[in-house]
């Protein structure tokens, strides 16, 4: 594929073209309905000049040629992959065999860390930007559910096969078309397969590589996306257990001496279904899961509910956050009052806290992108959702999110699907957004700049 666009020499900088508003998913987390951020009409001169140079140049050409070939032996890798269950916190079986594919496609001294995650390190030519390209490895399904990769009416149906599965299959792909080409990047390309994306993973992978590798410059996290949509904003989240304990009593012969856990956890949620959030930021809360008594016939001395708080914005996240554990504290209140007692508690547990951020719009990494995009005859959508890149967001470490190309449905369902024709097109627009970003020897030079080493 030979993507054609404007030369820096035609006009200072490259027009780019904007879509207004789309609705995608990323890692299953719907994004919003319209853009977060208006999108960069144009990119600065040295932008333009780096993806003009990376297109015109045989070597990347032939690269990309290599990607299309690549494409069928990589859809057997996707098969395979997804074929092995990947519940979370049970990852290990994916990761052993993604850790044999790195391996054998040239990362010899590619690794599982302590968390679990696969890393493995594509040294450049030296003195460049460490760029880390990452996907998941977990999925939302329970051990026991059927895997198996079934085709029909054209495409792929498994449960996790487009997330995040599409994107480990393209990063084999990318490390083995890399060497096989012996394309030499400037900065290194740090390659990870990571844990704990999904559901109460709570990015726990993600923060052990932030954790332990303090010389990040950048991150391109790979998820199911439409083509030219780019995650810039990193939906904040906490999430709470709370279980209600009472003395429990006959339904009869203890009425009105003993206060419900059940009525005392519907009081909660009545509360909590009052509260008002800010339409902007996008500020969200739901109770996700109840359950607890013991029979029919019996006063509840118990109950458990789950709450998920979003925000856009940290501020709006921790108003809302208190309002919500102000409403169960006043809910237990009330039912005490209702029979004069004081006997019903409430305990409340954090069980999921995903840090957030923003990248700026007029950072190099969103404008490498967008210009990648356009290169591609992709329009650019910046949307915001909750995926792996919101810890490096909340580092203030350039990062985005993208898509690799094919057409995906029914995330987080059985029926989930992919559509894997002419799905090589993603994964070269993706790849070369990567290039510009870390350059390649002899034809261009590094986007993304070093940054100090973090402190811990």
């Amino acid at each position: 594929m030979a993507p054609r666009f404007p030369g820096p020499k035609q006009r200072p900088a490259t027009a780019i073209m904007v879509l207004a508003i789309a609705t995608l998913a990323f890692g299953g987390a719907q994004a919003q309905n319209s853009a977060v951020a208006p999108t960069p009409t144009y990119v600065r001169p040295v932008v333009d000049q780096v993806y003009s140079q990376l297109l015109a140049a045989p070597t990347v050409r032939k690269l990309l040629d290599a990607v299309k070939a690549d494409h069928e032996r990589s859809i057997e890798d996707l098969r395979m992959l997804t074929e092995i269950e990947a519940p979370p916190f049970k990852e290990q079986r994916r990761a052993e065999a993604f850790l044999v594919r790195m391996k054998a496609l040239g990362l010899a001294d590619a690794r599982i860390d302590a968390e679990g995650n696969v890393i493995g390190v594509r040294r450049g030519s030296g003195n460049g930007p460490r760029l880390l390209v990452s996907a998941h490895l977990d999925t939302v399904f329970p051990a026991g559910t059927d895997v198996r990769v079934k085709e029909r009416d054209g495409r792929l149906h498994a449960p996790g096969i487009s997330d995040d599965t599409r994107a480990l299959s393209v990063l084999l792909s990318w490390l083995k078309v890399l060497n096989d080409q012996q394309v030499k990047t400037v900065g290194d390309l740090i390659f990870v397969g990571n844990v704990g994306e999904e559901e109460l993973g709570n990015l726990r992978g993600m923060k052990a590589i932030f954790r332990d590798h303090l010389d990040i410059d950048g991150m391109v996290g790979l998820e199911p996306a439409a083509d030219g949509t780019v995650l810039v904003l990193g939906t904040a989240s906490h999430r709470y257990e709370v279980t209600f304990k009472g003395p429990g009593g006959h339904s009869y012969g203890a009425f009105g001496q003993v206060p419900s856990a059940v009525h005392g956890m519907g009081r909660a949620i009545a509360r909590i279904a009052d509260i008002e959030t800010p339409a902007s930021p996008r500020t969200t809360f739901t109770v996700g899961t109840v359950s607890g008594g013991t029979s029919v016939n019996t006063i509840a001395p118990d109950a458990r509910m789950t709450v998920d708080i979003r925000s856009d914005e940290t501020g709006p996240l921790l108003d809302t956050e208190k309002k919500v554990l102000t409403a169960i504290d006043e809910a237990v209140a009330a039912e005490n009052k209702r029979w004069n007692v004081s006997t019903l508690s409430a305990s409340t547990k954090l069980i999921g806290d995903r840090p957030g951020g923003r990248t700026p719009v007029d950072s190099v990494i969103v404008e490498a992108v967008v210009r990648s995009n356009a290169a591609f005859g992709h329009r650019t959508l910046l949307v915001g959702a909750s995926t792996d890149a919101n810890v490096a967001m909340s580092l203030g470490i350039p990062a985005i999110t993208i898509g690799t190309g094919g057409r995906t449905g029914g995330f987080h369902a059985l029926s989930e699907w992919i559509d894997v024709t002419d799905a090589w097109q993603g994964a070269q627009n993706a790849l070369v957004t990567v290039l510009g970003l870390v350059g390649v020897q002899g034809v261009s030079e590094p986007l993304l700049a070093r940054r100090p080493p973090r402190a811990r």
